[in-house]
This record gives structure tokens, C-alpha cells and sequence, in this order.
């Protein structure tokens, strides 16, 4: 943990367990959103394994990196969400769409 929080630049126990609980609520409900936003799209299991799944990785992607910096800031911790965010779009070589 000591080692996670000198990378993060974190100083508290309580911020840590925070940002856990962000990455938890966010992954989970990214998730969730993903099967109705498919099934509207009207990509379902019976179009096959092959195109259900792929599919709706793509619409979870985008949709957990809005949810991210909302839970971020609904937990107070917005400042290091849209740090981590635009960290991670510049790794993905999409850092054009956000501006320093």
C-alpha cells in the first residue's frame, strides 16, 4: 500500500480506500449500463459470442471514463480522477481529446 499511495501521490489511508471504492462502484456499473445500451442498439447474444462480446467492451470503454471522473467528484476525489484519466488517455494515444 505504501509503495501504491508514494505512486499516487496519496497521504491518507481514507483517500486510498476511497479511490477503491470509486474504481469498485464505477467498474460495476459500467458494466451494468453496457447490457442495456447494447440490447437498444439491438446487438444481442444470439447475434453470437463473437460479436456480443467485443461490442460491448467498446460501449463499456467510453462509458467508464465518463463514470470515473463522475464518481471521482461524487466521492471528492475529482482532482486525481481527471489526473488518472487523462493520464490513461495519453497512454491510449487519445490525449487529443482532452487539453492541459
Amino acid at each position: 500500500m505504501k509503495k501504491l499511495k508514494q505512486r499516487w501521490n496519496i497521504t491518507s489511508n481514507w483517500q486510498l480506500i476511497l479511490i477503491f471504492i470509486v474504481f469498485a462502484i464505477t467498474g460495476s456499473t459500467a458494466a451494468k449500463l453496457a447490457a442495456p445500451i447494447t440490447g437498444a442498439l439491438g446487438v444481442t447474444k444470439e447475434m453470437g459470442w463473437y460479436i456480443y462480446w467485443p461490442f460491448r467492451i467498446f460501449i463499456i470503454f467510453p462509458v467508464y471514463q465518463v463514470l470515473l471522473v463522475f464518481f471521482g467528484w461524487l466521492f471528492g476525489e475529482f482532482k486525481f480522477f481527471w489526473a488518472f484519466e487523462k493520464k490513461m488517455l495519453k497512454h491510449l494515444k487519445l490525449g487529443f481529446l482532452v487539453k492541459e
